[in-house]
């Protein structure tokens, strides 16, 4: 009978298999958190890049680009800090750059926030000649 329950193993399984979920869930609780910040960076990404494209294309940074601005944080749901290296009229074939700036909190549960500061940068040429 005492070899009987020695050799007996039945219930080692069931703790691999709770290790196991715990650790999957932890993986996916994790991947919930940090896939947003992910998505932020394509969306101020796309949101520089298009902004810029506003400025080649106006040949100037001012109106159009502060309009085109809030059109794209409607758009994309973002609200970044910008800043250009000009402002005003840009002559033809003269760089322009835009930095969109975004901080974001990427928080675990009850271990605290970590907050995440996004860059994005973005250069074009002006198409307008200035006389």
């Amino acid at each position: 009978m005492l070899k009987r329950l020695k050799a007996g193993k039945s219930g080692e399984g069931y703790i691999d298999v709770v290790v196991l979920i715990l650790c999957a869930m932890l993986v996916i609780g994790f991947a919930v958190k940090v896939l947003p910040v992910f998505i932020a960076k394509h969306n101020l990404d796309t949101y520089a890049t298009e902004l810029v494209r506003e400025a080649e294309i106006t040949g100037q940074v001012g109106n159009a680009t502060s309009t085109r601005a809030e059109i794209l944080s409607e758009r994309l749901g973002i609200s970044p800090k910008v800043s250009w290296s000009k402002t005003g009229q840009i002559q033809l074939n003269e760089e322009v750059t835009v930095t969109a700036t975004l901080k974001m909190d990427i928080g675990f549960g009850g271990l605290g926030s970590f907050p995440v500061e996004l860059t994005a940068q973005a250069t074009g040429k002006s198409e307008v000649y200035w006389k």
